[in-house]
């Protein structure tokens, strides 16, 4: 009788970088068009209003990823 083989990977492995980019793309675009729509209402406040919106994201790799869509989409 064979012993069943080990899974590849363990069980509460975290996903990879890449993977985790894929399943959040969109949804850390869509969060960096709403920071950015609000970016006339609140005119020079607006720069502190968004980074205190990106410091309460969670993961900081989810939040890192909304800063570098605000960047593309501020070019």
């Amino acid at each position: 009788m064979r012993e069943p083989s080990a899974p590849s990977e363990p069980l509460d492995a975290k996903p990879s970088r890449a993977a985790f980019h894929q399943q959040h793309q969109a949804r850390a675009e869509a969060e960096a068009q709403r920071l950015l729509a609000v970016k006339t209402q609140l005119g020079g406040r607006w720069l502190a209003w968004v980074a205190s919106e990106l410091y309460a994201l969670t993961p900081s790799s989810y939040a890192q990823m909304v800063r570098r869509e605000l960047q593309r989409l501020s070019a």
